[in-house]
């Protein structure tokens, strides 16, 4: 067996096999610094070259984008403050305020350290789990990830901030919005207000990048200067590495966590970053700088991402199950080569087993390398006037919601998200806790009601279920122990507390809104079958019983409220980012008149010259760099932009229609 693992080796470095692995590198280096494509998209690319290829060389080239892509998507969740896939949204809690503060290098050091690690460690770990880890994957069922997913919600007490409240409401109405649709139970619709568009939820893109994206970028244009307020990317290359290898063990940890939660279906890597970061928070003794700077933020969820990748290959090489959106396309690549997943991938093909393991280490290693050798120039662009990055960042975010559906709706369900966001982004509410309660929702109703329909209600008594049900407690215990329930001291920069008070007005508005939904929630729930019933009325009960203490809170006044993001956006006098929200509805404006190229080029010459006063000639430049760029996105991925009004009466020709 020793002698076939390093065969295997031997076998994949040839110069063939080794440039088709470059070039799913390069190729997954691309995807994955463009927001919200992610793995899906860039698998789905390279299917159609598969045909007639070599095995070894096919899979190098596939492994090879799905090791990247997890690393490049660091790029614009430090940089950007705009997560690059689902994947990387807990990087944006501390990577994009240490860009901010100027030592952009370091976290993107660090990241890139800890996502090799963290690669390298899971490879590892699938070199042995092949052979031995079948019964426990075979152990989790229904009940066990229904069990996960109740652990996935307890990281809420870390990501609530100062305010357990406002986390406990933030994360139920974010249940609430990924209820939207059909109940998994019995496919009876709830929330959905009769649009054909919501009868399937709201896509997980659109609610990433609405309510932490565009809220960044209105926030950044208001500003008016570049991202880094002090020296753009700091001297800290040396430095993150450094802070990766002293926290190795943190490391370590972080990635055996992305492997075993890569490793049961159904889990994936939407919330497994958001795991690790809960772990961090919890077993640090000094939590002050967290959402602040902190590195080790950085390196939980990097390191943990990347050995996602390696565990979900385990249940989609062993038993055909993939283990995340991605894996579901390398599972159709596999069976295009001729090579049956199951079982016989743990002896009679070991070999390709084998292959793929390596490849997956190498291309980690290689991967790497490539995005340190490129991260000084991209990273120059936080000392670029942001003015002149915000149009190609609107641009992107509307590109890579539009893939959701592929319907003029995924914008209007960007829009919707970004209000949502910049309202929670205000007034203090935890955006990250909304988030990790959107992704489990639809995914603990389904686990909920297979248990129930499975074992019936004693499944509880399971004893995976007790082992998990414990550890989640522990998990609550110490999330609680650096939250508090009620008040905190408010931070109002340089404020009077009679100002601070006077702003409370808009919050409380907010806090009414949010009650009225989660008493549609209930409302909704109230009509369909008891099954479908379960989820939702528990959601607007809960979250209704927590907006109510917090509009009691708030009602007291600002210190009894909690801590809020009070910036003054009442007193000021440049609009606040409402100003530029208003181009974002133009812009989406006119693109339901002409269609989204047209309205992309119009928007993209007069936002030039009006808000980044570039001269014409600056302008036309690079209004036909994005332009270019999308037809060449379009043109790769078999891609019709939304049309506008015109469209019903004129037959544009591609890409205007």
């Amino acid at each position: 067996m020793i002698d076939l693992f390093f065969a295997t080796l031997g076998s994949l470095l040839t110069l063939q096999h080794m440039g088709y692995m470059l070039a799913g590198v390069s190729l997954g280096l691309v995807i994955g610094v463009l927001p919200g494509v992610g793995g899906i998209a860039g698998l789905s690319l390279l299917l159609p070259f598969l045909y007639g290829m070599n095995e070894t060389s096919a899979l190098a080239m596939l492994i090879g984008l799905l090791a990247i892509v997890p690393t490049a998507d660091t790029f614009t969740s430090i940089l950007m403050g705009i997560p690059g896939s689902s994947a990387s949204q807990a990087t944006v809690l501390d990577g994009f305020p240490l860009a901010k503060q100027g030592q952009a290098a370091r976290a993107l050091s660090a990241a890139f350290a800890a996502s090799m690690i963290g690669g390298l460690f899971g490879a590892l770990l699938l070199t042995f789990a092949v052979l031995v880890a079948s019964p426990i994957i075979l152990s989790f069922g229904s009940a066990e990830l229904f069990m996960l997913t109740l652990f996935g919600l307890s990281m809420v007490g870390v990501l609530s901030g100062a305010n357990m409240v406002k986390g406990i409401a933030s994360a139920c109405l974010g249940l609430a919005f990924g209820l939207v649709g059909a109940a998994p139970a019995t496919s009876e619709y709830r929330m959905d207000f009769g649009m054909l568009y919501l009868s399937d939820g709201i896509p997980l893109v659109a609610v990433a990048l609405g309510i932490f994206a565009l809220p960044e970028i209105l926030d950044l244009l208001r500003g008016g200067g570049a991202i880094a307020q002090g020296a753009p990317l700091g001297k800290g290359w040396y430095r993150g590495v450094s802070d990766t290898l002293k926290n190795i063990w943190l490391t370590l940890r972080c990635s055996g966590i992305g492997a075993l939660i890569g490793a049961i279906p159904g889990i994936g890597g939407s919330v497994v970053d958001w795991i690790a970061y809960g772990h961090v928070v919890q077993t640090s003794k000094d939590r002050s700088q967290f959402g602040k700077g902190d590195i080790r933020g950085v390196i939980a969820p990097e390191s943990a991402n990347n050995a996602t990748a390696a565990g979900a290959l385990l249940p989609t090489l062993l038993f055909g199950i993939p283990g995340s959106g991605s894996m579901a396309i390398f599972l159709a690549a596999m069976i295009l080569l001729g090579i049956q997943p199951g079982p016989g991938m743990a002896n009679e093909n070991l070999s390709v087993t084998y292959t793929i393991i390596w490849s997956l280490a190498i291309a980690n290693v290689i991967g790497t390398a490539m995005c340190i050798l490129l991260a000084p120039g991209i990273a120059k662009l936080t000392a670029v006037r942001y003015a002149l990055i915000a149009p190609f960042m609107i641009m992107v975010i509307c590109f890579a919601a539009f893939q959701a559906t592929r319907s003029f709706a995924d914008l209007m369900a960007l829009l919707a998200m970004g209000l949502v966001g910049m309202f929670m982004r205000r007034f203090g509410w935890s955006r990250p806790a909304f988030l990790i309660g959107f992704v489990l929702a639809l995914g603990g109703e389904r686990y909920l009601y297979q248990a129930v329909q499975f074992y019936g209600w004693g499944f509880v008594t399971r004893p995976l279920v007790l082992v998990i049900g414990a550890i989640t407690l522990l998990s609550i215990y110490f999330g609680l122990r650096g939250t508090k329930v009620g008040a905190t001291k408010i931070e109002s920069e340089g404020s009077a507390a009679d100002s601070v008070a006077q702003r409370m007005a808009p919050q409380i508005v907010f806090t009414l809104i949010t009650l009225a939904a989660f008493g549609f929630a209930i409302q909704q729930g109230l009509q369909v079958s008891f099954l479908a019933m379960i989820f939702p009325v528990s959601v607007g009960v809960v979250g209704g019983l927590a907006a109510l203490l917090l509009l009691v809170q708030q009602m007291r006044g600002p210190v009894a409220a909690g801590s809020a993001n009070f910036d003054g956006e009442a007193n000021a006098t440049d609009g606040g980012p409402w100003r530029f929200l208003f181009w974002f509805l133009g812009f989406m404006a006119a693109i339901g008149v002409v269609g989204f190229f047209a309205a992309l080029v119009g928007f993209f010459l007069v936002f030039l010259r009006v808000i980044a006063r570039s001269s014409w000639i600056q302008a036309v430049l690079l209004t036909a760099g994005a332009a270019g760029l999308m037809l060449g996105l379009a043109n790769a991925l078999n891609l019709v932009f939304p049309g506008g009004l015109l469209q019903e009466y004129y037959d544009l020709p591609w890409p205007f229609r």
